[in-house]
């Protein structure tokens, strides 16, 4: 069974693997305070370039969500996101676990735009009862989306500025930020994305890592003891140096947007053998997740040999699917899926 249902199958790029090893038997210090992180978060404020970032590793991506949500809100606000976000359906309501309360808004391929956190904000403000009703506080935005999306320079800006204007905070949960980054199209870069946030994160889980994520902080106010709410839920690693010394392989030398970018083009070809059968897609993706729909034989025949995940009925005789490619999908794998793709 070859499968292409989601991006973390594998283990780890095996550079990272290879200097886990080199440094196995070193002695460090602990959490996060070894040479290895320092070195992984200078070197991401480079790439960044906002030199004044303070840069914290943590486990994985629903960790690092809530701790960002849980450490930013005040106990009354809660966080707007795409009803598809990843925090509103897929994280078994960790973000409600911390006492903040996510709000989803309608999206559109998965994501959601300046006039529509503008409307929540005055739809909040001009109720006569809203201090009775959850305040919104934050605008959490996924990089790439759920659907594989990818929002322009000019949507970020835009929503940036709405957030700056309402007095919300804007995270970008970039769990598959180098596959979104190194999309054909997309017209923005880690600075560019890094000067329009308070705070997001790299993902290493999805692209490259055996786990963690690195979390980027812009807002001064977020930075101040974020690193004992780090511990209060459970997100420092003891052996922290884990974290930094993978990001450093992923980082040195552009390892980390290379291998996304050669997941990207995998997940390109496999667009294209299901656009020649005449199928349709769920969303514009550019990225390493691809959503056709297909008749229910197609996919029937398909899953005897693949894996993949299941998105939905579309019609008495249609659902759509998803494949996802990542920085280890095989050439061949991808042919092959090609191959009986056509052959349908």
């Amino acid at each position: 069974m070859i499968r292409f249902n989601c991006d973390y199958s594998e283990g780890a790029h095996p550079k990272v693997l290879e200097l886990l090893s080199q440094t196995n038997l070193e002695q460090t210090a602990g959490y996060g305070e070894d040479p290895y992180c320092r070195r992984a978060a200078e070197l991401i404020r480079q790439k960044a370039a906002c030199p004044d970032a303070d840069v914290q590793f943590t486990i994985g991506g629903t960790q690092v969500n809530l701790i960002v949500i849980a450490a930013s809100l005040r106990p009354h606000q809660g966080a707007l996101c795409a009803d598809t976000g990843h925090i509103n359906v897929h994280e078994s309501g960790a973000v409600e676990a911390t006492g903040h309360k996510v709000l989803p808004v309608p999206g559109t391929d998965g994501k959601i735009t300046a006039a529509q956190i503008q409307a929540a904000c005055d739809a909040h403000f001009g109720d006569e009862t809203h201090e009775h009703m959850v305040q919104p506080g934050m605008a959490y935005l996924s990089f790439s989306t759920e659907l594989g999306t990818i929002y322009s320079k000019k949507e970020l800006t835009e929503i940036s500025e709405t957030c700056r204007r309402n007095g919300l905070l804007l995270y970008v949960d970039g769990a598959r930020l180098g596959y979104g980054l190194s999309a054909e199209g997309c017209d923005l870069t880690l600075p560019a994305l890094a000067g329009l946030c308070d705070a997001f994160t790299i993902g290493g889980t999805k692209v490259g890592a055996l786990f963690g994520e690195a979390l980027v902080i812009r807002n001064s106010a977020l930075k101040q003891d974020f690193r004992y709410i780090l511990k209060q839920r459970g997100g420092m690693l003891a052996k922290g140096r884990l974290l930094g010394i993978q990001f450093l392989a992923l980082l040195e030398n552009d390892l980390y947007f290379d291998i996304a970018a050669r997941a990207d083009r995998q997940a390109m070809r496999i667009h294209r053998a299901c656009a020649e059968k005449g199928w349709q897609f769920l969303s514009p993706s550019p990225t390493n997740q691809q959503f056709p729909v297909l008749p229910d034989s197609a996919l029937s025949s398909l899953r005897q040999d693949y894996e993949v995940s299941y998105f939905g009925r579309i019609d008495e005789s249609h659902s759509a699917v998803r494949f996802c490619t990542s920085w280890a999908t095989r050439d061949e794998d991808v042919e092959r899926l090609v191959r009986d793709i056509s052959a349908l």
